[in-house]
């Protein structure tokens, strides 16, 4: 498919991490893509090599999400992509984070992702097509000790991108699309700085995922929309099994601590003093 065919594609969070490698997959993928970061300079240069299309951009801000959602639909082929990435992450018991951690928490991964979601279907509400992907985590599958803000903020997302996909449906709407993609841990910076915090132990149970790797996914599931995907898929399964028995996963505490530990100090090894 041409650039033109397939349209533009916005990326939020695109300065680094996953949201640079996501930008970068679906270049290859043959998509014109607006990568959006409220660190202007870095997501400017993180543009470069993609062709150079980039704004600044707080998904905060509802005026300034529409006016990226109408940037990108002045592109050859309108807005055919909008995929919600930009998060932060906070770790330790919910007791320990003052009122305005919590409230950055849920403004930017839930309320930020939503404010995209409806700028983006502003726009493809009236030109009959797109698809918003909503990166979540596994973590909006399964209340995450250690992350529970983060985890309620991903289950919000979640919750908000299956109604409003049936809220599309209802509406008679065919041809736009809400995906959810939920990777288990990714070795980014977000993770970089927790080798040693108990807080995130729930993030390294599983083996890391490369950026790379998810941004992968994420291309495939731009061309083939689905409710929701796990990465990968028997983490995902896992997860729900033990959110549908909470007692269960509340008795087995221990061993999730036990194999975050112990993920941690794999990750230490694999990683070279002062690299990241």
């Amino acid at each position: 498919m041409t650039i033109s065919a397939r349209g533009a594609a916005v990326v939020t969070g695109a300065a680094g991490g996953l949201g640079r490698a996501i930008a970068a997959a679906l270049h290859v993928d043959g998509w014109r893509v607006l990568l959006t970061d409220v660190a202007a300079e870095a997501v400017a240069a993180a543009a470069a090599p993609l062709g150079g299309w980039s704004r600044r951009l707080d998904v905060r801000d509802e005026a300034a999400c529409a006016e990226v959602a109408a940037t990108a639909a002045g592109a050859a082929g309108g807005l055919g992509l909008w995929v919600n990435n930009a998060g932060l992450l906070a770790t330790g018991p919910a007791w320990t984070h003052d009122a305005a951690t919590r409230r950055r928490l849920v403004e930017v991964n839930a309320l930020g992702a939503m404010t995209g979601t409806l700028a983006a279907l502003a726009v493809m509400r009236r030109q009959g097509h797109g698809h918003v992907l909503n990166v979540v985590s596994l973590a909006g599958l399964i209340a995450a000790p250690g992350e529970t803000v983060y985890a309620a903020s991903k289950h919000a997302l979640l919750a908000f991108s299956l109604g409003t996909l049936a809220d599309l449906r209802m509406a008679g709407i065919r041809d736009v699309h809400v995906s959810c993609l939920c990777p288990d841990g990714i070795w980014t910076p977000m993770l970089h700085d927790k080798l040693d915090d108990p807080g995130a132990l729930a993030s390294f149970t599983g083996s890391l995922l490369t950026p790379e790797r998810v941004a992968a996914r994420a291309a495939r599931l731009a061309r083939r929309p689905r409710p929701v995907v796990s990465l990968p898929r028997w983490r995902g399964a896992q997860v729900r099994l033990l959110d549908a028995f909470p007692r269960l996963a509340l008795a087995l505490t221990p061993v999730i601590r036990a194999a975050g530990r112990a993920g941690q100090r794999r990750q230490a090894h694999r990683v070279p003093p002062g690299a990241s």
